[in-house]
């Protein structure tokens, strides 16, 4: 595939790389509908975090495409692209409690499952366990399991990542890079056209 749009800058971090995004795309492409279903969230919804920036969305193709572009600037912000990125030593508390300590592109932790059950069910599903040393290397190298999960995170809130939660990711979030990733999804097998998901938005 070729990115143009998605390869925009992302603060100090660089751009992403092109293996991410393929990954990034793949699974944008083949995730369940639910995760970018209409009102699936609650008030903190990444989708009402980012409305002003990157509204209005109309169609399911929409919002998969607006995921793929909030996924893909925090995790510049979180990791610089790095699957395996571990604990953030600048944090004290993730230093103090393992339940806390982040992993992974977007650099989650074991407590964030506690936002709700269906997160514990997912990682269970995926690896087989929510210990935290356990859900640590499944963010960093389960990558399916980490799209998903980072994904699910943001519908029921947006408090468990700083740069969503402060804003710092808005500035950096581009509407053409949504429209590249529209295009792209679209470009992937037989993915329903925009014309099509307005009957099922």
């Amino acid at each position: 595939m070729t990115y143009k749009a998605t390869k925009a800058k992302v603060k100090n971090r660089g751009i992403p790389p092109d293996e991410f995004l393929d990954e990034l795309v793949e699974w944008g492409r083949n995730a369940p509908d639910e995760i970018f279903s209409q009102n699936y969230g609650k008030t903190y919804d990444i989708y009402l975090s980012v409305w002003d920036t990157l509204g209005p969305y109309e169609t399911l193709l929409d919002r998969r495409a607006v995921m793929l572009e909030v996924l893909r600037v925090l995790a510049g912000f979180e990791s610089s692209w790095k699957w395996t990125a571990g604990v953030d030593i600048t944090n004290k508390r993730s230093l103090s409690h393992i339940a806390s300590a982040e992993a992974g592109a977007w650099q989650v932790s074991a407590d964030s499952m506690g936002w709700s059950h269906s997160l514990k069910t997912l990682v269970l599903r995926k690896i087989g366990s929510t210990g935290p040393a356990d859900f640590r290397r499944g963010m960093m190298h389960n990558h399916e399991l980490a799209m998903e999960y980072i994904a699910r995170l943001l519908r029921f809130t947006t408090a468990a990542n700083g740069p969503v939660k402060d804003h710092r990711i808005d500035d950096w979030l581009s509407r053409e890079a949504v429209k590249e990733f529209k295009h792209l999804l679209q470009q992937i097998g037989d993915f329903p056209t925009s014309e099509e998901l307005k009957q099922t938005g």
